[in-house]
């Protein structure tokens, strides 16, 4: 079985403890055919004294030092540098299960992609929220599945905390733009240049996210808005999926509204479709705990997105301010293609 060589490039920003887990996981794979090119991105609390001590422990890893430039830039430079004819990337909150790159040689035999990507998963070791954090993030309940479960509304789209693609894509379709959902933009251009891409839905990464429900409704807030600047970069890009979190936002209130004006029989709908979310994470972790939190993280999840998503489409697509923002991101640093 032939083996390619991976190189794993990690974006750092102020992650010394989270880097020590993420390069503790690589140093305990099963299978040795990669590289850790971990680029510091003017962290003020650089991890080079962590990298050192896996790199004298045997893991073939390299350390970068750069301006903080923001993490695309980040992993462009990571790309310049490494050596692999394969590039995997995460996200320094990752923690690597010890058989990924074991399965990965066997799965990239059995069906190979040019680019391809995986599921997040929690860690037992996870705190509670961040479980429930996960289960909002990869339920079908509340995401369609399009974070790499096995049904999906969606095509599968590779995300940079488990993606991965051959040097040939990247010398055809170039590196990361600076934006949010970069990893988007970039799963679309290496769509639209004819490369195959797939999911490995046995090859999850564990990802802590955000730690508490606060710097979670921040994070999707923002996903929301970056999905109408991705509309306006690729018009057909906008799905059906991408619209339930401002319906649920608009149909809430609606119900909110009727409950108090009407009856209280109008909040049935929404009881109901917290029960089913409740009881999909009970069965799912098999933990009350989780489950219980579950419910407002989803809430978040929906919430947040659904916001930032309405936003974005009344000021960037209804008054027309987001096309400049469109064509600079277009011809960024980092892009191959021509929009």
């Amino acid at each position: 079985m032939e083996e390619h060589f991976y190189s794993v490039i990690v974006p750092v920003y102020n992650r010394v403890e989270e880097v020590d887990e993420l390069l503790a996981s690589l140093a305990a794979q099963s299978a040795r055919n990669f590289e850790v090119v971990i680029v510091e991105d003017g962290s003020t609390q650089p991890c080079h004294d962590t990298v050192e001590k896996y790199a004298a422990g045997g893991l073939n890893v390299r350390y970068f030092f750069k301006e903080n430039e923001g993490r695309s830039i980040a992993r462009n430079y990571g790309l310049e540098r490494a050596e692999g004819d394969y590039f995997i990337f995460v996200d320094s909150d990752c923690v690597i299960p010890a058989d990924y790159f074991e399965k990965l040689n066997r799965m990239m035999a059995e069906a190979p992609y040019d680019a391809f990507g995986g599921p997040d998963a929690a860690d037992e070791s996870f705190s509670t929220t961040q479980k429930a954090i996960n289960v909002a993030m990869t339920s079908f309940l509340t995401t369609g599945g399009i974070r790499g479960g096995k049904v999906s509304l969606e095509k599968f789209t590779p995300r940079t905390f488990n993606m991965g693609y051959s040097r040939k894509v990247y010398e055809t379709v170039g590196g990361f733009r600076e934006m949010f959902s970069e990893d988007i933009d970039m799963s679309t251009r290496i769509r639209h240049a004819g490369f195959s891409i797939g999911l490995y839905p046995e090859l999850p990464v564990y990802h802590k996210r955000r730690v508490d429900f606060r710097k979670f409704f921040r994070q999707v807030y923002v996903f929301g808005m970056s999905r109408i600047t991705l509309k306006l970069l690729y018009p057909d890009s906008l799905k059906a999926v991408h619209l339930l979190p401002a319906l649920f936002v608009i149909g809430v209130v609606a119900m909110i509204v009727l409950a108090i004006v009407w009856s209280p029989w109008w909040l049935l709908p929404l009881g109901v479709y917290l029960l089913a979310i409740f009881i999909s994470a009970l069965v799912s972790t098999k933990s009350a705990v989780i489950a219980c939190k579950a419910v407002p993280a989803s809430v978040i999840q929906l919430g947040g997105y659904g916001l930032g998503f309405i936003r974005a489409y009344f000021w960037k697509i209804i008054c027309r301010r987001g096309r400049n923002e469109a064509e600079e991101i277009a011809v960024r640093k980092g892009s191959n293609e021509k929009l």
